[in-house]
């Protein structure tokens, strides 16, 4: 089972620290300290069950749905433009640096961006749901690939909100907020673009 959970760890760190649009979106969110310990429960939590349900066997059967597939992908890319424009708007109206000091965005309205970021993303399910339960799958103890990915994703997401916690208050220029927000809508448009070219 050690083995199995360290496989899981390695691959599953590999696998979610690669997931662009998501890491953009908690660090953005950290950065402007709008509900950021809640996104990064929303996400690790998400991972848990998608991973859940991939080593459970569920990844393969989807991965056969075309529509499905191309579907996801469309929403996917359309929620990334949108994000991506915001951080667009953001940089130009100059109210990144405002956002910074206190609690913007509504509970409620980050609750929902999280949800939509991570579950609109048809990479995530591919590296989550797919690839890290058909690894999963074929381990001596899937139950301990299980918990080592979980372990990775809970680490990944609560260490990104802690280090933009302690990064917010550094980064008072009103400069270093528009480049975040210009790095943020370049990521979030380059997936979405690739999502698009995958059709």
């Amino acid at each position: 089972m050690l083995i199995s959970a360290f496989h899981g760890l390695a691959t599953g760190a590999g696998l979610i620290i690669a997931i662009g649009a998501q890491n953009a979106f908690v660090l953005g969110q950290g950065l402007r300290r709008e509900h950021p310990w809640v996104v990064a429960a929303i996400c690790a939590l998400c991972d848990w069950l998608l991973i859940g349900l991939g080593v459970l066997g569920l990844g393969r059967l989807i991965a056969s749905q075309e529509g499905l597939m191309l579907a996801a992908r469309l929403g996917g890319a359309a929620f990334l433009f949108w994000q991506a424009w915001l951080a667009l708007r953001r940089l130009l109206k100059g109210d990144a640096l405002a956002a910074g000091t206190g609690l913007k965005g509504s509970l409620r309205g980050v609750v929902l961006a999280t949800l939509a970021v991570t579950l609109l993303n048809p990479q995530v399910y591919l590296d989550t749901l797919i690839m890290l339960g058909a690894i999963g799958a074929v381990q001596t103890s899937p139950l301990g690939f299980y918990l080592g990915a979980a372990v990775a994703s809970f680490g990944w997401f609560f260490g990104l909100v802690a280090a933009a916690g302690w990064l917010a208050p550094r980064l008072a220029s009103p400069l270093v907020w528009r480049v975040v927000d210009g790095l943020i809508a370049t990521l979030l448009t380059a997936v979405a673009l690739g999502l698009l070219a995958g059709i």
